[in-house]
């Protein structure tokens, strides 16, 4: 099965000049815990429901002056849309992350494939709780 078969497409995505207030709105009224950050047609980063917590509320930054770029997560681990389930899965185990975003082979962010999605989509039932408890160790 392809990553194109389960992966949640149309992500709503942030600029990096945005302010944090914004993306945790974002987050809040989507249920979503990570939001890709682009500038323009460029994917520059992420920024997650935890980069809010650690890099903003715990270091005392103002949510309506401090801009997403100040606590993203620079760079991203992304895979593409023809990819397999199993190998996709492989590269979210080996980096410990629990979202992915997918690309096309243009480059263009198409989806985000979530541990859920792999849970609730694929055929593979075990996969989402091999992912799970990989995911889920300490580095």
């Amino acid at each position: 099965m392809k990553l194109k078969d389960i992966l949640t497409t149309n992500p709503r995505v942030i600029g990096p000049n945005a302010i944090i207030c914004e993306a945790a709105r974002l987050m809040n009224d989507y249920d979503i815990g990570m939001l890709p950050v682009c500038d323009g047609n460029n994917l520059v980063g992420a920024i997650t429901d935890r980069d809010l917590a650690t890099r903003a509320v715990a270091q005392g930054c103002d949510p309506l002056k401090t801009r997403v770029r100040d606590v993203m997560t620079p760079g991203i681990v992304y895979c593409y849309e023809d990819q397999e389930l199993d190998e996709v899965a492989e590269i979210m185990e080996r980096k410990q992350i629990r979202r992915i975003v997918v690309l096309n082979r243009d480059k263009r962010l198409i989806g985000i494939a979530s541990m859920g999605d792999f849970a609730v989509r694929s055929k593979g039932e075990h996969l989402a709780e091999e992912m799970l408890e990989c995911v889920c160790q300490p580095a």
